[in-house]
């Protein structure tokens, strides 16, 4: 079923957007009594039909919603540094809301290249992934900020940076602890300034690795979401399975 996104929903006549509408019927070309799938990317689901088809305000008529209440018990943020090539940066985007991620920070450091950011493509970015993906939350896009006041802002879980300089660090697959609200810091293709990762532990911030390799920043994004997400599934299948075994424990 064809998915669009109004981010409120109320009543039961809905209006598409321009841009939404121009997709609905000039490109693929749905008509008078077409049911589709609204999503408002905060859990519900919306099965409606088209009314009234209009290339820039289309017409729909809510006949049932679902909601689906958040299934994690952990939030994800990962705070990356633009990368030069913004085709590399909505890549990532793009993935990571695929992967399951909840809220992405764009991050200005003392090495990077790039210190201007397109939130408008980077948002139609993430509302395409959620739709593609099946997705019923739209993760959150914060603004633009600083390394500095970043890292002294407050957080409520682990906050690690992945650098690449040599010291003690741990693997970020062993420094995960499921159930837990994770941040993950990544920095520049010039990677973080010393100076930068000398404030992150200041402020509390764990090291970790990401492997041996060094890793294009918009590809550390990726392995950071996915060891995150995937320690997670591992721990709540473990669990899943010990209750299975052990129900009266």
């Amino acid at each position: 079923m064809n998915s669009f996104y109004i981010s409120a929903i109320s009543g039961k006549t809905i209006q598409l957007n321009p841009e939404e509408s121009k997709h609905c019927i000039k490109v693929l070309r749905l008509k008078n009594g077409d049911i589709v799938q609204l999503m408002n990317g905060k859990g519900s689901v919306f099965k409606a039909i088209i009314l009234s088809p209009d290339t820039k305000s289309t017409i729909l008529e809510i006949l049932e919603e679902t909601k689906h209440p958040e299934s994690r018990n952990f939030k994800l943020t990962i705070a990356i540094a633009p990368t030069k090539n913004m085709d590399r940066l909505e890549w990532f985007v793009e993935k990571s809301v695929e992967i399951g991620i909840d809220r992405i920070v764009p991050l200005f450091c003392q090495h990077s290249e790039r210190k201007e950011v397109k939130m408008e493509r980077l948002e139609k970015i993430l509302i395409s992934a959620m739709k593609q993906s099946g997705q019923t939350y739209l993760p959150e896009l914060s603004k633009p900020v600083s390394f500095k006041d970043f890292v002294k802002m407050p957080f409520n879980g682990d906050k690690m940076i992945a650098h690449c300089e040599n010291g003690d660090k741990q693997t970020l697959k062993d420094s995960i602890s499921p159930g837990r609200n994770t941040l993950i810091l990544i920095g520049p293709e010039g990677d973080f300034d010393s100076s930068e990762i000398d404030l992150a532990l200041e402020k509390g911030y764990i090291p970790v690795s990401l492997g041996e390799s060094r890793l294009r920043t918009e590809t550390a994004g990726i392995v950071a979401c996915h060891t995150a997400i995937l320690i997670n599934q591992i721990r709540a299948s473990q669990e899943s399975l010990i209750k299975k075994n052990h129900p009266q424990d």
